[in-house]
């Protein structure tokens, strides 16, 4: 089933209001993937900037810009190709056909329409850099 291009999401955006919280960043750098839905508020927002950059903390989904992006490269995204490959030549990651995680996102996200489960794989390990 397509998924309408209007409500792709980018599995790692930015905290702001109106985001979508993904999950938490792990003390060993993975995400825990969230099976429940959070919409992220303005209070989310300032409490959460109080402290280190929420990014290195959590993992936040929004509209995904596609081609607006810097990080798309010959009409996708790049970010999970990279990340795909740096995991299966460090980490030696090779997605076993094992249930995929929960996630609230699975059904408009970027990745998932672009790589399918295989990217549910290599998900827990991005964290977004600080910009």
């Amino acid at each position: 089933m397509a998924v309408n291009p209007e409500k792709i999401l980018c599995p790692s955006s930015t905290c702001k209001e109106g985001a979508i919280l993904v999950g938490i960043v792990l003390p060993n750098g993975k995400v825990a993937v969230s099976s429940t839905e959070y919409i992220v508020d303005a209070e989310f927002v300032e409490t959460a900037r109080s402290g280190r950059t929420p990014e290195e903390r959590f993992r936040f989904a929004g509209k995904c810009a596609s081609s607006g992006c810097g990080n798309w490269k010959e009409h996708k995204c790049n970010v999970i190709e990279l990340v795909k490959e740096e995991i299966d030549q460090t980490v030696g990651v090779n997605p076993d056909g094992s249930p995929l995680p929960d996630c609230v996102i699975r059904s408009n996200c970027r990745w998932f329409s672009q790589r399918g489960a295989e990217a549910c794989y290599y998900c827990e390990f991005v964290v977004r850099g600080v910009e």
